[in-house]
């Protein structure tokens, strides 16, 4: 009895030593596999890891976009300031160009008559030597020619370098264009609003009326 007892304790113990040396490599390879599987902690904490990795990637562009813009802002400043430096260039340059056509304008129109005043000047000069030569020699017509002299070369001059053009008037027909009819006569030999008699001469400017004639003008009469 006790003999079957102890065999077949034996049995239970081998049968235990069995199971139990087949259990072990499934609970090896279990807790193999548990042990490559991440814990709650690690996979916390490599979210984090991974988070930091983005931010700090994020952080390195913010940071490279604010030098750009930074170096943009800088490089539109220098721009902007050299504009604003050729605009105030120009602006004096605009300002005193402005000043100089104003100068120009008014010597322009002051001096516009030199010449011609000049060239009264030579008149007056002449003149002043005909009346010197008149006090000393008393002599009217030596006078007299020396004027008719001077008033041939003044309306000469003004004519071939001023177009300034003295018309006569006697025997044209009256034109009220170029004559002012001061007076009428009742001619017999003469057609009507024919000019009689010149009491002013006329004057041209380049061919056009600078004075009308003022004149005496002739009407119908008893031929």
């Amino acid at each position: 009895m006790s003999n079957r007892k102890t065999a077949g304790d034996s049995r239970e113990a081998e049968s235990t030593g069995s199971e139990e040396t087949q259990a072990a490599p499934l609970t090896a390879a279990a807790d193999a596999h548990q042990s490559e599987q991440p814990t709650a902690a690690e996979q916390a904490n490599g979210v984090d890891q991974g988070a930091d990795a983005v931010a700090a990637e994020d952080g390195a562009s913010s940071n490279a976009a604010v030098v750009a813009l930074t170096e943009r802002i800088a490089e539109l400043e220098a721009e902007n300031s050299e504009l604003k430096d050729q605009y105030l260039r120009k602006q004096a340059e605009f300002e005193n160009f402005r000043k100089r056509m104003n100068r120009d304008k008014e010597d322009g129109i002051a001096f516009a008559n030199k010449q011609l005043l000049l060239d009264l000047v030579a008149i007056i000069d002449d003149f002043e030597r005909a009346i010197l030569s008149a006090e000393e020699s008393r002599d009217f017509d030596s006078f007299h020619n020396g004027v008719a002299l001077i008033e041939k070369q003044f309306t000469g001059m003004l004519e071939r370098k001023w177009g300034l053009k003295r018309f006569d008037s006697v025997g044209e027909p009256f034109d009220p264009q170029r004559h002012e009819a001061l007076t009428t006569e009742e001619v017999a030999d003469h057609d009507e609003s024919t000019v009689l008699e010149d009491y002013q001469k006329g004057y041209l400017l380049h061919d056009k009326v600078l004075r009308s004639a003022k004149v005496k003008v002739s009407v119908s009469g008893t031929r």
